[in-house]
């Protein structure tokens, strides 16, 4: 039996062992080109250790991305994918947890018709309404604006729904109790929901963050004016032909300062978002 569990213990690490290196082998390539120079990079086989061109890659990049493609500063853009990550995230909760007390602690005409309204756009993904979502955005002008990159995106269904759910398991001894100290709806709401909620709001908010920050397809639409790109774009507009075309030293250097912010987010926030989850006394 101790002989099994030694095996299975073996297996099971080399497995997660396997599945290590090959989610990191392609964040280690790009750290090995960010070191590099264009033509060594372009060379075969592409140097595998590290070079002596980091931070010169990470400052041209900084400062004016690639000769070739998109001339935006990295700086700016992953300013946009800030901003608008942020937007969509504070935005999608804020909406969400609104949307849910509503439904949960109101009693009004077709309410569960609005929450199974709300709850069918899950089956209407961006992509489904991309077409009629851009003709608003024009005709309002929102092209080239923070506005017409987040407000699009700014509602979730999802989220909706999860709150709704948790909402569903406060007791309603809260509920009578704050009636009986004389609280209002909206204080009930922001002093004893949203504390109640806040590892589900950290969850979301980490899983919104990462969502608004890898738009690349909606972006795309909305966006004409360089110094309106978010990262991700960015990336794609500076890869302009073959590789003898590409700097593929400073292309590799943003895609890695576009891995920070998500990662940093993920990190900061690991054992909120674990505990909001997977935790089921919030």
């Amino acid at each position: 039996m101790v002989e099994r569990d030694k095996v299975g213990r073996f297996i099971s690490h080399a497995v997660l062992l396997i599945g290590v290196l090959i989610v990191a082998f392609p964040v280690y390539l790009t750290i090995i080109a960010t070191s590099h120079t264009a033509q060594d990079i372009v060379q075969a086989p592409m140097p595998l250790l590290p070079g002596g061109h980091f931070w010169d890659s990470i400052a041209a990049a900084w400062g004016g991305g690639a000769q070739a493609g998109s001339k935006a500063p990295v700086g700016r853009m992953m300013f946009v994918s800030l901003v608008t990550a942020l937007v969509i995230a504070i935005a999608k909760i804020a909406i969400s947890l609104l949307s849910a007390f509503a439904i949960v602690y109101f009693r009004f005409p077709f309410r569960m018709v609005f929450f199974w309204a709300i709850f069918v756009t899950l089956m209407l993904p961006v992509e489904v309404r991309i077409a009629p979502t851009y003709k608003v955005v024009s005709d309002l002008g929102m092209l080239n604006s923070f506005a017409g990159l987040t407000i699009p995106l700014i509602a979730s269904a999802t989220a909706t729904f999860l709150f709704r759910q948790f909402f569903l398991t406060v007791p309603d001894e809260l509920v009578e109790a704050a009636r009986i100290d004389g609280a209002g709806p909206m204080r009930f709401f922001k002093d004893v929901l949203v504390p109640l909620s806040s590892t589900s709001i950290a969850a979301l908010f980490v899983i919104q963050f990462i969502y608004g920050w890898n738009q690349y397809l909606w972006p795309l639409l909305v966006t004409t004016d360089e110094s309106m790109y978010p990262v991700v774009l960015g990336i794609q507009r500076m890869i302009s032909g073959g590789d003898a075309q590409n700097e593929w030293n400073v292309i590799m250097a943003t895609a890695l300062m576009a891995m920070l912010p998500p990662a940093l987010v993920v990190i900061g926030m690991q054992k909120w978002f674990v505990k909001g989850l997977v935790d089921t006394e919030k």
